[in-house]
């Protein structure tokens, strides 16, 4: 029996400067922020819930899609830099996947800005019926600016993988 969880409210995730951040995620992935951001120093009840002493940070919500992304900078204790190339093998959590509505559009406007992108999507396998409708899906991994990944992916109606 389940324990009555009704779905994913937020993806939180450190990072090394909050306003690249905001860039990414606001103004280029095109996030709501609906909540007045946060910052704390000497808190320790909320030193209590991150399980670490002397937690500074800066901190901003913002709605994506179905879900939210809660983005912090901790000030401290400061974090060692981050591996831009950390495997997705390694143990922990690999990515976040954004199901849009255009993955052309999205690719495109991704390496535009300079988006890091593994590999190409695999354009052929989405096919378009001559009334318009679409079937199939594609997807590919990107990195964010800080090398965090993330999936874009669109898909139509198949058997190989269910839309959100």
């Amino acid at each position: 029996m389940g324990i009555g969880v009704q779905g994913v409210h937020h993806i939180g995730i450190s990072v090394p400067d909050l306003a690249k951040a905001r860039e990414f995620y606001i103004d280029l992935l095109g996030a709501v922020e609906e909540v007045a951001p946060l910052s704390w120093r000497d808190n320790a009840f909320i030193d209590s819930v991150v399980g670490l002493r002397g937690s500074a940070a800066n901190q901003f919500m913002c709605r994506l899609g179905n879900t939210h992304i809660e983005v912090f900078e901790y000030l401290a204790p400061r974090s060692s830099p981050q591996d831009p190339d950390r495997g997705v093998n390694q143990f922990g959590y690999t990515h976040i996947a954004l199901q849009v509505d255009d993955l052309r559009a999205c690719y495109d406007r991704l390496v535009a800005a300079g988006i890091r992108v593994h590999a190409e999507p695999a354009w052929e396998a989405i096919k378009v019926a001559k009334d318009g409708s679409k079937s199939g899906y594609s997807a590919t991994y990107c990195r964010d600016f800080f090398g965090n990944v993330f999936e874009i992916m669109e898909i139509h109606d198949n058997d190989e993988v269910l839309p959100i």
